[in-house]
């Protein structure tokens, strides 16, 4: 998934740690291998391959995580996509470091993307296409749910505390620090030249911090204006205006999906996310004279 995943347990067997660790990244390098766009042999590649000339049955796990994208989706008002592939790729961030596109490249791909043409069929655990030329990406949601499922993994295994991350995107807290504190995990300040501060300081236990910001690939053209990965599916360009957003959450898959669905949205959805049970979020918003203005409930 282009980034390092690390796990640290405590316990009282050092052996069976290190053997349930080795697992539970064993798991997520599984899951890499399903969901990844880059690999031909995913389910996912599968999918963007056949779905739009026949329905393809799904391991209902995967169907699941599908489901709970298209929620998260409508929760953002069309923020969250994970049909988004074609117009990152129009922006040349798939495979690349960006460009800015032509008006008639990103319309063309535009009509390629939205969740109201990805069917899903409970009854057999399917998907379709409905416009050809549509891709998945699940980026902003796989290294949450692989978090997740290497958690699952982990409980059932009896572990009793522990930390998982994955890159500097996505941490869960297993239950407590070996003292009995909870897990503290610092938001990092997204201005390289301030890269030092800390812009919130979180404690958690049994819990999911995820951020997500525009400094992670970017690149910047005559205007000096900087054009960062996350794209916003309805403007059908770069975010502007949002820096960075973080979401906490009890599920590392929702809090993934949502720190992006908030920094593509903006104020609006940090509203209503102050409505989600046992979830928190950071937003840091760049004004018009390049100033940050930072709203949280951390």
């Amino acid at each position: 998934m282009a980034t390092t995943f690390e796990v640290t347990l405590w316990g009282e067997s050092e052996t069976n740690l290190l053997s349930w660790g080795e697992l539970a990244l064993d798991e997520i390098l599984r899951l890499e291998q399903q969901l990844s766009l880059y690999r031909e042999e995913s389910d996912i590649s599968d999918i963007n391959r056949r779905a739009f000339h026949e329905p393809v049955t799904l391991d209902p796990r995967l169907f699941h995580l599908l489901t709970r994208a298209k929620a998260i989706h409508a929760l953002s008002s069309g923020a969250f996509d994970i049909t988004i592939t074609p117009l990152l790729q129009a922006w040349g961030f798939v495979g690349g470091s960006g460009h800015r596109p032509e008006p008639e490249a990103v319309e063309a791909a535009r009509s390629r993307c939205g969740m109201e043409y990805l069917l899903l069929d409970e009854s057999d655990y399917s998907v379709r296409f409905l416009r050809e030329g549509m891709m998945l990406d699940l980026g902003a949601i796989g290294k949450g749910y692989a978090i997740a499922r290497a958690v699952e993994m982990l409980r059932e295994f009896g572990v009793r505390g522990g930390l998982l991350h994955g890159g500097a995107s996505t941490v869960y807290a297993m239950g407590t620090q070996p003292d009995g504190s909870p897990w503290n995990v610092a938001v990092q300040n997204p201005f390289p030249d301030r890269a030092h501060e800390h812009l919130a300081a979180v404690s958690l236990q049994d819990a999911s911090l995820s951020v997500s910001a525009v400094h992670g690939k970017y690149f910047t053209e005559g205007d000096d204006r900087r054009y960062g990965h996350v794209i916003h599916p309805v403007r059908g360009e770069p975010v502007h205006g949002a820096l960075l957003a973080a979401v906490v959450s009890p599920d590392a898959t929702d809090s993934d999906a949502l720190s992006t669905a908030l920094l593509a949205a903006g104020e609006p959805l940090f509203s209503t996310m102050q409505t989600l049970p046992d979830t928190s979020a950071l937003l840091m918003l760049e004004d018009i004279q390049g100033l940050p203005r930072l709203l949280s409930t951390l």
